[in-house]
């Protein structure tokens, strides 16, 4: 979807400061922070301190990241996106002149990155909420729960043959 397309009459809302937006990547989700005027704030994982791209499969690995403040446009590129501020039923939102003097005051720094206790959307979402909130992390890490325990049961129940429990153990 071109970035025009998402504010045509057929959009659901133009943007508004201090709003999450989710953009659709193969596979993941990511969440900036509109800021106005075409801009987002979001995190990229750097990598030895060069920026890499989140839909580059080495951003699971990345410990660090950096605040950026960018155009909507470029963030999403040619992927999708709408306005999502799913929490707002579960967590009042700050303050916009809040939730903007908190975004000012971080962009530009490196922050901690952890795909599953701090990402993009963990980042957002302290920003609007004041409270790190990720569902995709909390999925994730339940499915990792359930195959990890599959496996185990699996393997004691012996249903694995033993040269593929030697992978699990």
């Amino acid at each position: 979807m071109a970035f025009n397309d998402c504010f045509s009459l057929n959009y659901p809302g133009n943007p508004r400061p201090g709003d999450l937006i989710e953009v659709f990547r193969p596979g993941y989700q990511h969440w900036a922070l509109y800021l106005g005027d075409g801009y987002v704030i979001n995190i990229a994982p750097l990598e030895d301190g060069i920026s890499t791209s989140f839909t580059s499969a080495k951003s699971i690995f990345s410990t660090k990241a950096l605040v950026k403040m960018q155009l909507l446009k470029d963030v999403v590129g040619n992927d999708t996106f709408r306005i999502n501020n799913k929490y707002d039923d579960t967590y009042a939102p700050l303050p916009v002149e809040e939730v903007m003097q908190r975004s000012e005051f971080v962009i530009g720094q490196e922050v901690e990155y952890d795909i599953f206790v701090n990402n993009c959307e963990h980042f957002v979402t302290l920003l609007r909420y004041g409270a790190g909130i990720s569902e995709q992390a909390n999925r994730a890490i339940s499915t990792i729960g359930f195959v990890t325990a599959a496996a185990g049961a699996f393997s004691f129940l012996g249903l694995f043959p033993k040269r593929l429990r030697a992978k699990y153990y």
